[in-house]
């Protein structure tokens, strides 16, 4: 994980489904979970989600508040 990859959670936003237009880093943690049983897309959008359901799965999301400032 890079800076560059929380940023981009922070600034990527979903570009479709439910949450079309949501920023990553926001998502519903059903939604991530969704995800992880079913399967992330290919790519770097599957890629940041797979990154947010690790910080939302492990309690994680004080990586984040600094860059939401």
């Amino acid at each position: 994980m890079k800076a560059e990859d929380l940023e981009q959670l922070l600034t990527t936003p979903m570009p479709f489904g439910k949450h079309q237009g949501t920023m990553i880093a926001d998502l519903p943690a059903n939604y991530l979970h969704w995800f992880a049983r079913e399967g992330f897309p290919q790519g770097r959008i599957g890629q940041l989600l797979e990154l947010m359901f690790e910080i939302d799965h492990n309690g994680l999301h004080e990586l984040l508040r600094p860059l939401r400032r």
